[in-house]
């Protein structure tokens, strides 16, 4: 237990360049957060949901995040600020998550008369940026990133970056993401979610300055393999 706490935090530090030590990592209020719904979910499993809710009310009053107790949360969510973090019934999240402030996990209309699975589901690796809002039963893949103020309400493909409302996905290059975690990153370490329109903007120039740059050097290529054209014998 007390391994899997040391791994937790350190799991969070690589995440955020913020804390100097462990020690101010416990002090988080997402931390509190997902360490209280670990309780709440223990009872909610066990059928003692009056228990289960007093747990998750007592910790929104705490840290101003509302984990749902019947919500599945895998190893590591690092929910960074939290505050306003909204988190349904039915939502499913899986290990190495990052979530910043204002970000809802929301459910489907409750009046069409469909129960079950009402939320979504991020995989492993997923960040959401501050303010997003994921509506329904979508599944967001690996890897995925979603934008600041983003609404997404259909699933996402791996690796993909989505913005705007409703959310589609950049030209960012899914393979980017095979490398090691950035705080608050995408393209470079300059990324931010308070400029995430304007970087992303960049991200996309960069991109495409890229691809006129290989089809020009394929071009130049083409060009110098082909023959010079003879010149004609001039009649006398």
């Amino acid at each position: 237990m007390f391994n899997g706490l040391i791994a937790y935090l350190d799991s969070i530090k690589a995440r955020d360049p913020a804390p100097r030590s462990r020690w101010e990592i416990m002090l988080y209020p997402g931390l509190l957060a997902v360490g209280m719904h670990r309780i709440a979910h223990w009872l909610f499993e066990a059928d003692l949901f009056f228990l289960a809710r007093f747990v998750n009310h007592f910790s929104r009053f705490l840290t101003a995040i509302d984990i749902h107790p019947g919500a599945k949360i895998g190893r590591h969510l690092f929910i960074d600020h939290g505050f306003g973090v909204v988190i349904g019934e039915t939502a499913e999240i899986g290990d190495n998550v990052s979530i910043y402030q204002g970000v809802t996990l929301g459910g489907t209309d409750p009046a069409n008369g469909i129960g079950g699975k009402r939320h979504p589901t991020l995989a492993h690796d997923v960040i959401v940026g501050s303010g997003a809002q994921i509506l329904g039963p979508v599944m967001v893949n690996a890897r995925a990133r979603i934008g600041a103020n983003a609404v997404v309400t259909k699933d996402v493909p791996e690796g993909a970056v989505m913005v705007g409302i409703p959310a589609r996905s950049t030209l960012v290059d899914a393979s980017e993401y095979a490398r090691e975690f950035i705080p608050y990153g995408t393209c470079n370490e300059t990324f931010d979610p308070s400029t995430q329109k304007v970087e992303l903007l960049q991200c996309q120039l960069e991109q495409l300055q890229k691809q006129i740059k290989a089809l020009a050097a394929e071009r130049d290529t083409v060009v110098a393999a082909e023959p010079a054209p003879r010149k004609g014998r001039s009649r006398a």
